[in-house]
């Protein structure tokens, strides 16, 4: 297949779109969210988190890649400005919506890759189940959040509790974006987790996992429990572990998506 100008589909021409899916069928969407990240990151970080993974890993495989979605399920940040977030409703519609658009001229196996760690499953694990059992039965979904691919990794490199604004997803965004990361507002603190959640809550969101009972707060709790908005000790975050981070997770992503180019099914191979 002739090398794309750009693996970013809103950088090609419909053309361009047109004979990629001549030969191929695959599309990345990368999900993220516009919310506060403490003192030290940019409302953006899991945006440009999920913007990363997609792009290294379509330069790998030369798979596409959606215009990314900015905004996420994040009311519970709303009490911090700049945060803009969709209802989970919402976000369901918008999943579903360009998906349909997608798969209307050929696209058959969507990868989304969630840079909001947890917060955004529902909504889109809710969109892709439904959509392919009542609507795209014939369309191979996926979903991929780093809470879930980088466990090989995650307790190798980072000495702290991982959750929002943690050690490795700072480190990340400081490997990918420099600019982006205010390094002398890194905090060595954290929340009391378990008191304000119960000892079934589970705070490191990549630490081994124990029974769970899920509580979710709103936003006025959230600015009460954590004023400045970080969850988690970011001191030892670093551009270094960041690499490491992102590699892995990339790794993961491209054997993935090899797999995924010669997979046939029975997943994604109904038609209707």
């Amino acid at each position: 297949m002739k090398k794309l100008s750009s693996y970013w589909l809103q950088e090609l021409s419909w053309k361009d779109v047109e004979t990629y899916l001549k030969k191929e069928s695959i599309v990345i969407i990368p999900v993220g969210s516009t919310e506060e990240h403490g003192l030290a990151g940019p409302l953006g970080l899991d945006s440009y988190a999920a913007i990363a993974l997609a792009e290294d890993v379509a330069k790998k495989t030369g798979v596409l890649v959606a215009p990314p979605l900015w905004y996420g399920d994040s009311s519970h940040h709303l009490g911090f400005a700049g945060t803009i977030s969709l209802k989970t409703s919402t976000l369901v519609s918008v999943i579903e919506d360009m998906s349909e658009s997608l798969a209307r001229n050929g696209v058959k196996k969507i990868l989304i890759i969630n840079g909001h760690k947890s917060a955004n499953l529902p909504a889109i694990l809710s969109a892709v189940k439904n959509l392919h059992e009542y609507r795209l039965p014939g369309v191979f979904f996926a979903v991929a959040d780093p809470m879930k691919i980088a466990k090989g990794v995650a307790s190798k490199i980072k000495v702290n509790v991982e959750h929002h604004v943690g050690e490795l997803e700072v480190s990340h965004v400081w490997y990918k974006y420099p600019h982006l990361i205010k390094k002398e507002k890194l905090t060595n603190k954290g929340i009391d987790y378990e008191k304000i959640f119960s000892q079934y809550s589970q705070y490191d969101l990549l630490g081994k996992s124990k029974e769970v009972i899920d509580i979710p707060w709103n936003s006025y709790e959230q600015k009460a429990f954590a004023p400045d908005g970080s969850f988690s000790n970011s001191s030892q975050a670093s551009p270094e572990k960041g690499k490491e981070y992102h590699d892995y997770m990339v790794n993961v992503l491209v054997d993935f998506i090899e797999w995924l180019k010669k997979y046939k099914g029975p997943i994604g191979s109904i038609k209707k």
